[in-house]
């Protein structure tokens, strides 16, 4: 399915009478806590893929229907949320970004009886054949990242900080092996629960350390308010930060004061400057206007996931999981982030290196793939 069409072709519609016959996605978000930043954006962006796909023709000749289900609160309990949602047909397909922790509560309980799309950026190793997964894993979005500050700013010296649950102490892990491939070493690690207000003394920790760079690996509110301690302590002037999460909300968050030094690495940017992500931001802009939530990777992250559920769909002929893992290889499809591929369950796609400026972020170099 491409519904990256010419904007004068006229879509095959829905009829409207078919909505009984409906495929139920849920779109499983955080709306509240250190990730609810993502919220918004993450809730158009999956409602503009809808739209664009019912517009197309829908789901094997079905249109789509959104349920938002909010991923908030503890991962058992909103594991099980979603399997009573599965468990009573009502829900088709599960689709969304959220926390690590989340997915692992949600796809043992789902046990492959719908595809299951993760769109978030994770710590690697998921192996569920009912998991298929939209974002990037360490080796191709941390290692690279870490090597070009290496190359060009001759970072050597590394703190971490994260949240203390999975993706970030996995992430970290995976960060402890690449620091001497860039001739660098971790210094030191900090943890701290989600939704932590203060980091007055996880500053004075980096500082004590006379680190080169911080990888950043804290999830949305939280990244903001170390932000803005890092700032405020001057550590901003004299030492870099690299994140694998932080995107364009945060930075309006934080504010411009805070933000000189970050980098950031994704698949995608609101800058990004090639035809497919121009187009698809200025589709986002003419259906919710200037004032709508900043575009950003988790939420297009979304639009990603509801564009392979899709794919996966068209090319089994089906919702079943079984005849989707069948064909999953043979998947691709075109998007914001251009012409992407399938592979063992995960997305093959470019990811890019950004810095902030002030509240933006630039993109400086498609970001190489590197051999873990």
């Amino acid at each position: 399915m491409d519904i990256n069409r010419p904007e004068n072709e006229v879509p095959r519609r829905v009829d409207q009478a078919a909505y009984d016959d409906a495929v139920e996605v849920a779109l499983l978000i955080h709306l509240h806590g250190s990730a609810g930043i993502y919220g918004p954006s993450c809730e158009l962006c999956a409602q503009l893929a809808v739209e664009e796909i019912n517009a197309a023709g829908g789901l094997l000749a079905r249109p789509v229907r959104l349920r938002v289900v909010d991923a908030f609160g503890d991962p058992s309990a909103v594991g099980e949320r979603v399997h009573r949602l599965v468990q009573a047909r009502a829900v088709d397909a599960i689709v969304g970004w959220h926390i690590s922790a989340v997915r692992q509560a949600v796809a043992p309980r789902i046990a492959g009886r719908v595809p299951y799309v993760y769109t978030a950026l994770y710590e690697g190793g998921e192996r569920d054949p009912a998991v298929f997964l939209v974002g990037e894993t360490p080796s191709r979005q941390l290692l690279p990242a870490m090597s070009w500050l290496h190359r060009e700013h001759g970072v050597r010296r590394w703190c971490i900080v994260g949240d203390d649950y999975v993706w970030p102490r996995g992430t970290a892990a995976a960060a402890r092996r690449y620091a001497p491939l860039c001739d660098g070493a971790v210094c030191d690690e900090v943890y701290v629960p989600l939704g932590t207000t203060s980091f007055s003394r996880v500053v004075r920790r980096i500082e004590r350390e006379r680190a080169d760079a911080v990888l950043m690996l804290l999830v949305g509110q939280d990244a903001v308010e170390f932000n803005r301690a890092f700032a405020a302590a001057g550590l901003h002037d004299r030492c870099r930060r690299l994140s694998t999460l932080i995107e364009e909300n945060t930075l309006l968050a934080s504010g411009a004061e805070t933000t000189q030094g970050i980098c950031a690495s994704a698949a995608y940017f609101e800058s990004l400057v090639t035809p497919e992500s121009q187009g698809f931001g200025a589709r986002y802009v003419r259906r919710f206007g200037q004032d709508a939530p900043t575009l950003n990777s988790p939420a297009e992250s979304c639009y990603e996931g509801l564009l392979l559920l899709a794919a996966l769909a068209e090319k089994a002929q089906s919702l079943d999981v079984p005849a989707m893992c069948a064909v999953a290889d043979s998947v691709a499809y075109g998007g914001p982030r251009g012409e992407v591929h399938l592979r063992a369950h995960h997305l093959e796609q470019p990811v890019y290196l950004a810095e902030a400026e002030a509240l933006e972020f630039g993109v400086v170099t498609e970001l190489p793939s590197l051999v873990d």
